[in-house]
């Protein structure tokens, strides 16, 4: 069997009652069935609340007001407290960590939606380097059908995405817009049969040239330059598409709200005015927010990529990564409105709010795939002159 996991994994520790937030409030937290069986049969007073607040039939803990029926007042589990740490179902021990299986090898992560994994991810200088060993376990699971071809094919591309969204000559917007046209080229190519004659290493140095012709001014002869003025509307349909989410936490639609509330309520000019000022401010930090863009990217590619290998979705899992950047960046314009400055714990703070939204649930990770494939917002050409579009003042 073969692991992979990025060079920080095994430095995560968490910080119990000093974190800023609870994994414990928010979502569904399913329990394994050996941890149901141990629960059953706890005796005593704390074996009635055990069988009191457990949905057995879902195999989940009962909520209260949102929060997980063992956690305290102090945002600490009961349960760790009175049963030891030996007592802890599967998700609960293992979270944040996190695993995508494929046959034959486990990729493993930390979950953004953490504010301590998210502190660690944004906080990085350093490019993300993957460690890779290697063990005699042979795989138990039966992986029916898994195609090897493809998946060999998604790593291969996936490495090309992690080596543009590294590069650092180049804005992270502007290396958004070549993995969203690499990612697309795949696409095309699996749906036309041609996934194993294109040459995307070639295909990546053409969208480099052509990339950086567009940038200097120079087009195709006769060509139109893309128009001023889109990016407004693309968001707002963005985020009509946000709100249809299954709503984790109450304060995420509060942020929601003041964010439509702060950029997009006064139309269309103010915005562009808005955005002028950020993306002024994004340049006087323009290290710092390269910095952050490339360890989002570099996460969200890294964790959801090559699961494209069950259901052929190879262009919605680069959409995916460049959503969620895209939204942290467009929420906190919405803080630096409001405050007049960002700061790192601001950064970390939007991430990880975000990240819990989109993370936490297969509805919400669903539904995004089915709009990114369906709307016209999320084609590759539209979603790449918002990407770069700057202060768009008609």
């Amino acid at each position: 069997m073969y692991y992979r996991k990025p060079y920080y994994y095994d430095e995560f520790a968490c910080i119990a009652g000093k974190c800023p937030d609870t994994c414990c409030a928010g979502w569904q937290i399913l329990i394994d069935e050996k941890s149901l069986e141990h629960y059953g049969n706890i005796k005593g007073k704390f074996g009635i609340r055990l069988l009191n607040s457990i949905d057995w039939a879902e195999g989940a803990f009962e909520q209260y007001r949102g929060r997980c029926s063992f956690l305290n007042e102090e945002n600490l589990c009961d349960i760790y407290k009175e049963l030891g740490a030996e007592a802890l179902c599967d998700t609960c021990r293992n979270y944040p960590r996190h695993m995508e299986e494929y046959e034959g090898i486990r990729e493993f992560s930390l979950s953004l939606s953490c504010p301590v994994a998210a502190e660690t991810i944004l906080g990085s200088r350093e490019k993300l380097q993957l460690i890779e060993t290697e063990d005699d376990l042979e795989e138990t699971e039966d992986f029916e059908d898994f195609d090897f071809l493809l998946f060999g094919r998604l790593e291969e591309v996936r490495s090309l995405l992690f080596k543009t969204v590294q590069d650092r000559e180049i804005a992270i917007e502007e290396r958004m817009a070549l993995v969203l046209k690499l990612a697309d080229c795949m696409q095309k190519s699996l749906e036309n049969g041609e996934l194993f004659e294109t040459d995307f290493e070639k295909c990546l140095e053409i969208f480099y040239q052509d990339q950086q012709a567009c940038s200097c001014g120079a087009g195709e002869p006769g060509q139109e330059k893309a128009p001023l003025g889109v990016r407004y509307r693309q968001m707002c349909f963005m985020l009509e598409d946000f709100q249809k989410l299954e709503v984790l936490r109450k304060e995420w639609t509060e942020l929601l709200a003041e964010t439509r509330k702060q950029l997009y309520a006064r139309g269309d000019q103010e915005y562009y005015d808005i955005r002028e000022r950020f993306i002024a401010f994004l340049d006087s930090r323009r290290e710092e927010w390269n910095q952050y863009g490339e360890q989002l990217m570099m996460f969200f590619l890294y964790t959801y990529f090559c699961g494209a290998v069950y259901d052929d979705c190879i262009y919605s899992k680069a959409v995916l990564s460049v959503f969620a950047v895209s939204w942290i960046q467009e929420i906190l314009c919405a803080v630096w409105c409001e405050k007049g400055d960002i700061s790192f714990a601001d950064v970390v703070q939007t991430a990880y709010r975000c990240a819990r939204e989109i993370e936490h649930s297969d509805e919400n990770l669903n539904l995004l795939e089915e709009l990114f494939e369906s709307s016209p917002v999320y084609e590759q050409e539209s979603l790449t002159r918002c990407i770069l579009e700057k202060g768009g003042k008609r």
